[in-house]
């Protein structure tokens, strides 16, 4: 693990270089700028560690929590939210012997969006007009991103008496004819369980109620609607989900629609787990890989696989690193640019001395009030929520959803959501507090196939978004490109949020989840989490510290000033002291946009194609 590893092993790169651009990783920031360089004409090859997977956990939308569970397209991070040993071991989702509590991430074609709950929610406009004035860049504006949100966005959502999409005029700035595939949930679905209206209509009651929403006003609001954004309206919300005619879609489909229609342009490689990248001076000009199933030990096959065979590729023109939060700042440092200390520690040449490679690492907050019914839902009788084993027909559900891709299998799950400011609040809603009918309390082995063998349980989800934390880091493990990296959440006062504001706005979000609660006094036999013990606000506080979850990581290689020693990334992408290499993933972030990350990813794709593809200008013929 020597010098190799920051310069060129091959001299004659120029001569082995095959495309124009690399993209490492094919999730939601990798994949679509892959697929817009292609589409553009540029040659693209795009690594892949998984494969392209596909079965029912990936295309049903309900399966999505089997899905991040399916040991063919999943990595097992497994995170600590506390150094501290004995505060950590108060979560009840920790596992000793991992050493951490369980972060799923995907591993096969299109990331982490093949194993999300679909939700795709716009960011606020405040996230990028920071961004902004951060960059001095009006390109990063409100404005001008909205206007790619438009340009990737397929609406097929319907209005709740129309017989056809809704199509709503200029001022909803709803894009219609983009690559991705957005809905929400039939309003008819509600109508085939009594319980499921009552939750609903507790929600727009409480809705309705704190907010002095008129009974002519109709509910629930569109959270992606350009008007509802800009006014931060509040309120009973239904949940946009990145659902096609009952399918999934998302960072998967829009690569495999560009390679069926480019395939001269764009190449995927899978089963390549990036090493290290390769420099020629100050230049990146290619990547080092291992060739090979299941290397990466975060994988649940890994054991059974060997070393993988190297091999180097090149670009005649960037490399682009798109792995996550996680693994992006681990290629960084593994390839001598992070931070000095952290690097010779572990005896990595340093290349260029960047703290912030790493640092900064942020999430959401959540946790779950959960309910136990007073019976099981009726819609759920002699239902697996689950797909048919080898050879079997599959439970009602099921085949409903196979024969018209309908049914209650065609939505993710969520039933409705309620957002809101917190008492802590800066200026845009930070809490979006949703509807579930399962037992859903965090992520741990099993989870999904527990959550599914319950039919009686009613969760309210609470989210806290704009979270004050920024004292995370995602560390080296060792040199080895297969090992894991340590990565620390630090979370409340451990972390940066000295004045407990993110603590007190997820209580605020137990509150307002228990008033809607309330008001379901017919259903509801008891709460079973946080449970009766925790009443005041002491006790609640406590059950957050010690519960609390996320699932959202970001801003570890975060955009700022080159003079900013924390800062890795300049305004267009690029890593600053270095030529020929950018990131494009959720790690671009210095602060964690909205409540959901998926879209803002999405968007922040769609303007690296656009800034790569003008500097770049004509491909060669």
């Amino acid at each position: 693990m020597g010098a190799d590893r920051v310069t060129v092993a091959c001299e004659n790169w120029r001569a082995q270089a095959r495309h124009d651009f690399i993209v490492i990783g094919s999730g939601a920031g990798g994949g679509p700028l892959a697929a817009n360089l292609a589409e553009a004409g540029f040659s693209v090859l795009l690594l892949e560690a998984g494969d392209d997977h596909t079965c029912p956990y990936y295309e049903v939308p309900i399966m999505q929590a089997h899905a991040s569970e399916d040991a063919a397209m999943r990595w097992d991070f497994f995170v600590r939210h506390y150094a501290d040993e004995t505060r950590q071991r108060r979560d009840s989702k920790y596992r000793p012997k991992q050493q951490g509590v369980l972060y799923p991430r995907g591993a096969t074609l299109g990331g982490s969006t093949a194993v999300s709950a679909l939700v795709t929610i716009y960011p606020h406009n405040r996230d990028w007009d920071y961004l902004a004035e951060l960059t001095g860049d009006p390109d990063w504006s409100a404005q001008a991103m909205r206007a790619r949100f438009q340009r990737l966005e397929a609406w097929r959502g319907r209005d709740p008496d129309a017989a056809a999409p809704a199509r709503p005029g200029d001022a909803s700035r709803r894009g219609f004819d983009g690559w991705l595939k957005i809905t929400r949930a039939k309003p008819d679905l509600a109508g085939r369980e009594p319980w499921f209206l009552d939750i609903i209509n507790a929600i727009e009651a409480e809705s309705r109620a704190i907010y002095a929403t008129p009974e002519a006003v109709v509910l629930p609001n569109d959270p992606n609607d350009w008007r509802f954004v800009s006014a931060g309206v509040e309120g009973m919300s239904f949940i946009p989900v990145a659902v096609d005619n009952g399918r999934r879609n998302g960072a998967r489909e829009r690569i495999l629609a560009v390679r069926q229609a480019h395939p001269e342009h764009l190449d995927i490689r899978q089963h390549t787990l990036a090493a290290h990248i390769l420099f020629e001076g100050d230049r990146a000009v290619g990547v080092a890989c291992l060739e090979g199933a299941h290397l990466y030990r975060a994988d649940p096959q890994a054991q059974t696989h060997g070393p993988g065979a190297p091999c180097e590729v090149y670009a005649r023109r960037e490399v682009i690193i798109a792995g996550g939060a996680f693994n992006t700042p681990q290629l960084l440092k593994l390839s001598g640019i992070g931070p000095r200390e952290e690097l010779e520690r572990l005896g990595l040449p340093v290349r260029l001395d960047r703290p912030g490679v790493g640092a900064n690492l942020q999430d959401r907050y959540e946790v779950s009030v959960v309910h136990r019914a007073v019976h099981d839902y009726p819609v759920f009788a002699g239902a697996a929520l689950d797909v048919p084993g080898r050879g079997a027909a599959g439970d009602r559900l099921f085949q409903e959803w196979l024969a018209d891709k309908d049914g209650p299998y065609s939505t993710n799950g969520s039933l409705a959501a309620f957002i809101a400011r917190s008492s802590v609040a800066e200026s845009e809603p930070d809490l979006i507090v949703f509807a579930l009918p399962i037992d859903f309390h965090g992520y741990y082995p099993g989870y999904a196939a527990e959550s599914a063998a319950k039919h009686d349980r009613l969760t309210f989800v609470v989210l806290k978004g704009h979270t004050r934390n920024r004292a995370g880091t995602v560390r080296l493990a060792s040199t080895d490109p297969r090992d894991r990296p340590i990565i620390d959440f630090s979370y409340f006062d451990e972390g940066s949020d000295d004045q407990a504001h993110d603590l007190r706005g997820v209580v605020d979000g137990i509150r307002i989840a228990r008033r809607i609660a309330a008001r379901l006094n017919g259903m509801i036999a008891e709460e079973l989490i946080p449970g009766p013990q925790a009443r005041d606000q002491a006790e609640l506080e406590q059950f957050v510290r010690d519960e609390a979850w996320g699932h959202h990581a970001s801003c570890t290689c975060a955009i700022g000033a080159r003079d900013d020693p924390m800062a890795v990334l300049d305004k267009d992408f690029r890593v600053h002291g270095v030529q020929g290499l950018r990131v494009v993933d959720a790690s671009v972030f210095p602060r964690i946009p909205g409540l959901f990350i998926a879209s803002a990813v999405y968007m922040v794709s769609e303007r690296a194609s656009d800034v790569i593809i003008a500097e770049h200008c004509v491909p060669p013929s």
